[in-house]
């Protein structure tokens, strides 16, 4: 019973930190990341054409950005599962969609001059660390479902 009290306590220790952690990117976003769609998606921005961007710039913010939020997200996933399968499928996946999100992000951005609403949720999910939000219930349902 005391080391399950123990486990849970690292749990909600490591859970805490990492919401802290999410909450110190976004606090210090500005500071940290070159992004000039910040100000542009507060705007009307459909009505608006792109900000001028600096590519190297800006693709290195967001890689930087996701690159926190995915170590955060990890750490996260390892202190609730404890399971190196999983936490080596949830940095497979990550590093998948960060390529894809990215080539998505440039794509837009590049060739679609009129696509303001595919390039903001395109951004969000690289600059915002929704993808923990679908892991944590996947792999507690799998585990539930594989105990059966």
């Amino acid at each position: 019973m005391l080391s399950k009290l123990k486990e849970k306590k690292f749990k909600i220790f490591a859970a805490i930190a990492v919401v802290i952690g999410f909450a110190l990117i976004r606090t210090f976003e500005r500071k940290l990341f070159y992004d000039p769609f910040s100000v542009y998606f507060n705007a009307d921005f459909q009505s608006i054409p792109y900000p001028p961007v600096e590519n190297l710039k800006l693709f290195a913010g967001l890689f930087f950005r996701y690159f926190l939020n995915s170590i955060l997200s990890l750490a996260l996933i390892y202190a609730l599962f404890h399971d190196r399968d999983i936490l080596k499928f949830s940095l497979l996946i990550y590093s998948v969609f960060l390529v894809v999100f990215l080539l998505m992000f440039y794509i837009i951005l590049e060739y679609f001059p009129d696509g303001s609403w595919l390039l903001f949720y395109v951004r969000r999910f690289l600059i915002q660390p929704i993808l923990i939000l679908l892991f944590i219930p996947g792999f507690y349902y799998q585990l539930q479902k594989t105990k059966k």
